[in-house]
């Protein structure tokens, strides 16, 4: 599977699955490495960066940022191989904090 079609059916995915939230694309352009998708739900947001799969290369500052925006809310990179587990994990990132 092609990176862009995972990437199309996680977008399904995510917006099936957080009713209401805002899922967009980032423009790869505008800053080298930034994680490719941002998801906007409740009071909340992540960045998650596909890959087509668990082999895939991280480009330059990929690494940086994944950790960066991990810190500020949640954000990991993604590929066939683990999204059930970062979806789990995004759940609970999402989930109402006490």
């Amino acid at each position: 599977m092609l990176e862009s079609e995972f990437q199309s059916k996680l977008i399904k995915d995510l917006e099936f699955r957080f009713e209401g939230c805002v899922v967009f694309k980032t423009d790869p352009s505008y800053i080298q490495g930034f994680p490719d998708l941002m998801i906007l739900y409740n009071n909340r947001w992540a960045a998650l960066e596909c890959k087509k799969n668990v082999n895939s290369i991280i480009r330059p500052n990929q690494d940086y940022y994944i950790n960066l925006l991990n810190k500020m809310s949640f954000s990991s990179f993604i590929y066939p191989e683990n999204k059930k587990e970062v979806i789990y994990e995004l759940q609970k990132s999402f989930s109402p904090r006490r």
